[in-house]
């Protein structure tokens, strides 16, 4: 595949050896007594000075290469192009300058069908993946090729990135391509046993890092490869019993991150750093439980890491009104109201979504039933004396009064009797009796 590069049997002049060992001097010397040197290539693996710079690491022979008007694109005997050597050694920084240079992402090998996104997933590299990424998405190639469909880009054997990643453990690059898109129940071709999905491959990798991200992001448990197998009977075919019992269909299911709801894709960043650790912590719950064998039940937010520690300096009139629990941390726009992660996480994504539905239902604020447009992290200053006359709207300075929940609980809101249905906001019944008075209503 091209992951070391002999330069033993070439011509005399020495220059590949110089760019292997990154003699600067040497290579300036003799590409200035022979310019033509620079479109030199090994004998049998056809790789150009820049392959080799690309392969080593070698940053400043290949700017100077490159600055040297040296096509970024040339390729070896077996098609593949500097950044996909580049990309599979994981050196960043040579993978940054082709890219700046105008590499094309959307080249292919003739080894196994690949691209350089593909052996940046292969062999996990996470920063190449980004850089690639990120150049694809601002280049051409999002506009001619689209986007969505290179992150899903298939390999000569109906591979796409995430199949690669699953298969090999790469649990960072899973993550990585399933926030840019990836397709989490694509089947593959001829790779591995034919129609696996990427669940199918992390448990025959046995990798419990990689099946947490498939299952949050919504993969099917339940689908089959053309064998007829669940990812469930793979894992037991290969041993892996601790991934076997995460994917046995009578296991609870785990929390799903919506990605298909339209608001998602437009929270702020920091929020949806929130949520999602909130989901993973509350997977993670899920996870223990299954293994130990005992019953499934949602985990208490002051589980989550850092919130327990602090609870005893916080003021109750800072904690969520919903579960009494965790501090306000997300904000809902435009309406105001506050709760914690955990209690926002259950109500965007209590439900499986299901990605064939054409029209899918944004979910509401639970306090004034006006639809969720964003989701922001809480600004820490509203918490200030100075702003105690302008925080009414905020539900973290109403929990000293329950009188909101109440209405809540006695409206019979069917979004908000969902979140009841789950363990941990049983709490809610305890915590509540009477009504609201009408004059907090008006305000709203």
């Amino acid at each position: 595949m091209g992951q070391s590069l002999s330069c033993s049997g070439n011509y005399d002049h020495g220059l590949f050896t110089a760019v292997q060992h990154g003699d600067l001097e040497i290579v300036t010397t003799l590409l200035d007594s022979d310019p033509s040197l620079l479109h030199q290539t090994t004998l049998y693996d056809r790789h150009s000075p820049l392959h080799i710079a690309a392969t080593n690491d070698q940053i400043e022979i290949l700017s100077k290469l490159l600055d040297g008007s040296l096509n970024p694109d040339v390729l070896n005997r077996h098609k593949q192009t500097p950044l996909m050597l580049a990309a599979m050694h994981g050196n960043i920084a040579c993978v940054e300058k082709l890219l700046q240079a105008g590499a094309n992402v959307l080249m292919f090998d003739t080894s196994y069908g690949r691209t350089c996104l593909h052996y940046a997933a292969y062999y996990g590299h996470s920063s190449c993946l980004k850089a690639i990424l990120s150049s694809a998405q601002s280049s051409p190639v999002s506009a001619s090729w689209g986007f969505s469909r290179f992150v899903n880009i298939r390999d000569g054997k109906g591979a796409t990135p995430l199949h690669l990643a699953a298969r090999q453990r790469r649990s960072e690059c899973v993550h990585i391509l399933l926030d840019s898109g990836a397709l989490v129940c694509a089947s593959t071709g001829g790779y591995g046993c034919p129609g696996s999905t990427p669940l199918h491959l992390a448990a025959r990798g046995g990798s419990i890092d990689c099946i947490r991200e498939l299952l949050a992001w919504g993969a099917d448990r339940l689908q089959r490869d053309a064998s007829g197998r669940i990812p469930y009977m793979v894992a037991l075919k290969h041993k892996h019993g601790a991934c076997a019992s995460l994917l046995n269909p009578t296991s609870a299911e785990p929390l799903v991150w919506p990605s298909p709801l339209k608001f998602i894709s437009e929270l702020n960043p920091e929020a949806k750093a929130l949520l999602e650790q909130a989901l993973m912590d509350a997977n993670r719950e899920r996870e223990k439980n299954i293994l130990k064998g005992s019953s499934y039940s949602l985990p208490s937010p002051s589980h989550s890491d850092g919130v327990a520690d602090n609870m005893s300096e916080v003021s109750e009139s800072e904690l969520c009104c919903i579960c009494f629990e965790q501090v306000c941390t997300i904000e809902v726009q435009n309406c105001g109201h506050q709760m914690c992660a955990q209690c926002t996480l259950a109500l965007c994504c209590h439900n499986k979504p299901n990605p064939a539905t054409a029209c899918l239902t944004p979910p509401v604020c639970p306090f004034c039933r006006s639809t969720i447009t964003r989701l922001v992290v809480v600004k820490t200053e509203c918490h200030d004396e100075t702003d105690q006359d302008s925080a009414d709207i905020n539900c973290s300075k109403l929990s000293k009064s329950s009188r909101k929940l109440r209405h809540l609980n006695d409206s019979g809101s069917s979004s908000f009797k969902g979140l009841s249905s789950v363990s941990s906001f049983g709490k809610l019944g305890s915590r509540s009796s009477g009504r609201i008075a009408a004059e907090w209503l008006d305000k709203q």
